[in-house]
């Protein structure tokens, strides 16, 4: 287990990181969300022992990250913002150096390094430096060392950044897999990432927690959720809609020409508009039921406007 507590940084007058606390079980992948200057790197570098915190504790499989440091580093994999790598060396050369930092030797250094140039796909550029590859590539050979040493617990800042979508896809598959046994704890800013990876996900803005939730769960805090959108409604009656049981409201999307009719909280509304489109013989191309937009539920947290 990850266990932070009451974890607070300052620099100076500026508070990045205050008073946060929160658990991470086995098994859990957390999305780590909040916007630019949230404190999300800033609270990953303490996690990782790579920053000291000004208050607060935080331990990793039970080895606190202050007192116990090595032993706790022992249990991570670390991909840090930028992911910065060698560039003079080779990707295999560095890898190589990776491993042997981690006490691998012979047969299984080579082991270790095989797996993980495959489990990324770097197998087209392991002789060339690393400062003449893409940004993508970079990113692939940043999370190549973090995942080397199988760890226990994987800290993943934007670990998608600078990829390509089929490279995200696979990327985001490693993730899964590689969470059945570990603990994953992934900063992002790609919404798309939580719902597609994620078990659980933190949103923080100006270094506090603001939400703790599966995935559903924020969904669910959106005005949107159990929301009716039709497409190819530009001839449907919104008095009509909007006067039905459980209905808040309706809105008009003219550039998608779809209508979505809103829940009152609570609500499911999807058979009262089921059953007037069939009463009044109406034809929409498209009929969707939402689960919640976690975009508007991310900006309604971090402006303030949602407690």
């Amino acid at each position: 287990m990850i266990e932070i507590k009451n974890l607070t940084k300052r620099f100076a007058q500026h508070i990045a990181v205050d008073n946060l606390s929160f658990r991470v079980q086995e098994g859990e992948v957390l999305g780590f969300l909040g916007p630019n200057g949230a404190g999300k790197s800033t609270t990953m570098k303490m996690l990782t022992g790579f920053l000291a915190p000004t208050s607060g504790t935080a331990s990793i499989l039970g080895f606190d990250i202050q007192t116990q440091t090595i032993k706790a580093q022992r249990q991570i994999g670390y991909l840090p913002e930028g992911a910065p790598c060698y560039g003079d060396m080779t990707v295999r050369g560095f890898l190589e150096f990776i491993a042997e930092i981690r006490g691998f030797r012979g047969a299984e250094k080579r082991r270790r390094v095989t797996l993980a140039v495959e489990q990324v796909e770097l197998e087209q550029v392991l002789e060339q430096s690393i400062e003449t590859l893409s940004k993508g590539f970079k990113r692939r050979v940043g999370l190549a060392q973090a995942i080397l040493h199988d760890p226990k617990v994987l800290i993943l800042d934007e670990p998608t950044d600078g990829l390509d979508p089929n490279q995200k896809h696979q990327v985001r598959g490693l993730i899964q897999s590689l969470a059945k046994d570990k603990i994953v704890i992934i900063s992002t800013h790609i919404l798309e990432e939580v719902t597609a990876v994620c078990s659980r996900a933190v949103v923080i803005a100006h270094g506090k927690l603001l939400a703790d939730g599966t995935p559903f769960e924020l969904e669910s805090r959106s005005r949107y959720h159990q929301a009716v959108t039709l497409v190819g409604a530009e001839a449907l009656d919104q008095a009509a809609l909007g006067a039905l049981p459980g209905v808040a409201g309706v809105e008009i999307n003219a550039l998608e020409n779809s209508l979505t009719v809103l829940a009152q909280p609570g609500q499911v509304i999807f058979p009262q508009v089921n059953a007037l489109l069939a009463q009044r013989g109406w034809a929409v191309k498209e009929l969707n039921v939402e689960r919640g937009r976690l975009d508007e539920v991310f900006r309604s947290l971090t402006r303030g406007e949602m407690v």
